[in-house]
């Protein structure tokens, strides 16, 4: 019996700064097998190959036919040739990735931005599930990911790179964007994300030596937001601070994104979900005084549903979505 894009499983790959996750998931969209890989450090060639070799792996553990694998990049992506053309955190630059990992895998291919495939997660089976059509997504790690979904689809762009919210520049004289490959000046990226929260906690400890978060990090706790959550959390005023300066900054670049895209929901993951608790009260109200009404008011911005997941999901659902488009054509 011929295989239908119902009928095979799908595996749904979420690519990060440091680690990639990789679902198999079967006809009916359920996660029936998972991989973690270690990605930090890897060179071009090396992040390839993991893609491909933990692609196999799922493949051949799979009881069912695979029929599409859907890859989550950090990079932009050229829809119209499958390349990878830049990454703000990981050595890949105008990689033909889909061509590439199509022929090492053997089956049919879709990238798109992981943020993209993040936001697909949330509208269609997460927060945004049954209750908006209009979604936008932001994704806390490393850097700051986004992702628009616009009638139940993915907004991509022109030809496929759009959605880079977190390079969007809210402090046109403000320091040079902290990923190392992009140009920006004052990004929002630069301000509200885990690199971000780094930089801020080294220079509050050298700042404040006798404070908590400085003799935390004397005793060899890392200078990083899972520091500043913790300390945070167990009451220190400074880390609080830090943290409520943080969803200032968040909510100076929802307003902007309420005032362009007139979402319903505002859906905020990632590794910063911890934080969360403390970032986005802060955010909603310095959005709603910011953003131009009815739709300051209107959209609702809370926790994403899938934490780290929500990659890997929207991966294998962009998967499938990529499928029924082939097979219409």
């Amino acid at each position: 019996m011929e295989t239908t894009p119902a009928r095979g499983a799908v595996i749904g790959v979420d690519l990060g700064g440091t680690k990639l996750m990789a679902g198999l998931f079967d006809a009916h969209d359920r996660v029936i097998d998972r991989d973690r890989v270690e990605v930090g450090g890897l060179d071009s060639d090396g992040v390839v190959a993991a893609l491909a070799d933990t692609v196999n792996g799922l493949i051949g553990a799979s009881s069912e036919p695979v029929v599409a694998v859907g890859f989550g990049i950090p990079t932009t992506i050229d829809q119209r040739t499958g390349v990878a053309v830049q990454a703000a955190n990981l050595p890949i630059a105008n990689l033909p990735l889909r061509d590439i990992l199509r022929d090492r895998t053997g089956v049919e291919v879709f990238l798109d931005n992981d943020a993209n495939v993040a936001a697909l997660a949330e509208q269609r089976q997460g927060v945004g599930a049954g209750v908006t059509n209009d979604l936008l997504m932001i994704t806390l790690g490393t850097g700051m990911g986004g992702g628009i979904v616009a009638g139940g689809r993915i907004l991509r762009g022109a030809i496929g790179a759009g959605a880079e919210l977190g390079h969007m520049s809210i402090d046109y004289d403000g320091p040079p964007c902290v990923a190392p490959n992009c140009p920006g000046i004052g990004c929002a990226e630069t301000f509200v994300s885990g690199s971000a929260l780094a930089r801020d906690a080294r220079d509050y400890a050298k700042q404040h030596p006798d404070s908590p978060l400085a003799r935390a990090v004397a005793a060899g706790a890392p200078a990083k937001g899972e520091t500043v959550l913790k300390l945070a959390l167990d009451g220190d005023h400074g880390c609080v601070a830090m943290l409520e300066r943080m969803g200032e900054r968040l909510g100076v670049t929802l307003a902007n994104l309420v005032n362009i895209f007139n979402p319903g929901m505002i859906a905020v993951g990632g590794g910063l979900t911890p934080a969360l608790d403390i970032l986005l009260p802060v955010a909603r109200r310095i959005m709603i005084e910011r953003a131009l009404a009815p739709g300051n008011t209107f959209v609702e911005v809370v926790p994403a549903k899938f934490g780290p997941d929500a990659g890997m999901v929207g991966a294998a659902l962009m998967a499938r979505d990529g499928l029924l488009e082939l097979a219409a054509v």
